[in-house]
């Protein structure tokens, strides 16, 4: 597995970016030689994609990593959506470090964004929300510096999201029911979720498990369930049609009325506000 280490005291230029849906199930992707670093994010289905000789099978909630000078090819039928951006680094010399699975050790620190060529991400609707953004401030604004800034946060969420801040933290047994915490609420981000519920599955106290949640989230259990809610809702209307009565629905909120209330309390708009803040999509 090839890691990309990028310096970030060396800056990313902003190309392009847009969302992509394959006009039908017999879509292949077109060869090409690549002259930039692309970027792509599937959203839904799968999408068969080369580089040189090594060919990719990248499921939905998964991305890749493709650098200048690959030759680009689907290998096979792709029925699916993804994001994709396009960016170059260092002033167009695009020459981050490559560290490879031989190496033994991998160090991490403030200057520098890790990011393996193909992962999975653990929060991809965080990565939707500034892809959103990005397309929005390019078609809005045309501001250079901040179409730069936005590429950045979106390769540093990419970044904090891999495997290897996993690998490197404290994977103790608290850590690791934290984490379980966490991943049962995003599987259940569509039901209405009670902490005496999670407490019950996890088989710990109703009263001992909100103070250990807070004790390593920094806030409590139903204001990280609301947070995730929202994250998802913020996806859901930047990237959808859905009506914000389907959108509330989709999160576990019965009454839309109470979605609406809910979502500008953390946002400080309506879910209408929000769609219409990020509607200049680029879709092709």
């Amino acid at each position: 597995m090839v890691i990309f280490d990028f310096d970030i005291r060396k800056l990313f230029t902003y190309h392009w970016c847009g969302k992509f849906q394959s006009p039908t199930a017999e879509w292949m992707h077109l060869t090409r030689r690549l002259i930039d670093f692309e970027l792509m994010l599937v959203t839904e289905g799968t999408l068969y994609i080369a580089s040189n000789d090594e060919k990719y099978t990248v499921n939905k909630g998964e991305y890749l990593l493709m650098k200048p000078t690959d030759l680009q090819y689907g290998h096979q039928a792709s029925d699916c959506s993804f994001y994709w951006l396009h960016f170059t680094y260092n002033d167009f010399q695009n020459n981050p470090s490559i560290i490879t699975s031989h190496d033994k050790e991998i160090r991490l620190d403030s200057n520098h964004l890790l990011i393996p060529e193909k992962g999975s991400c653990s929060l991809p609707e965080r990565i939707i929300i500034l892809m959103k953004q990005l397309q929005d401030s390019a078609r809005r604004y045309g501001d250079t510096s901040l179409n730069q800034y936005l590429t950045s946060a979106i390769l540093s969420e990419l970044s904090n999201q891999s495997y290897l801040f996993e690998k490197h933290e404290d994977m103790g047994k608290q850590h690791q029911l934290y984490n379980d915490i966490c991943d049962y609420i995003t599987l259940h981000i569509s039901e209405n979720i009670k902490v005496s519920e999670i407490a019950r599955y996890f088989g710990y106290n109703k009263k001992y498990l909100p103070s250990f949640f807070r004790k390593h989230a920094g806030i409590t259990v139903k204001q990280y369930i609301l947070q995730t809610k929202m994250e998802f809702a913020k996806a859901e209307l930047t990237d959808t049609n859905h009506s914000i009565s389907q959108v509330a629905y989709n999160i576990g909120f019965n009454d839309v009325h109470n979605f609406s209330i809910a979502f500008k309390k953390i946002t400080g708009l309506s879910p209408s506000n929000y769609r219409n803040s990020y509607n200049k999509r680029n879709l092709n």
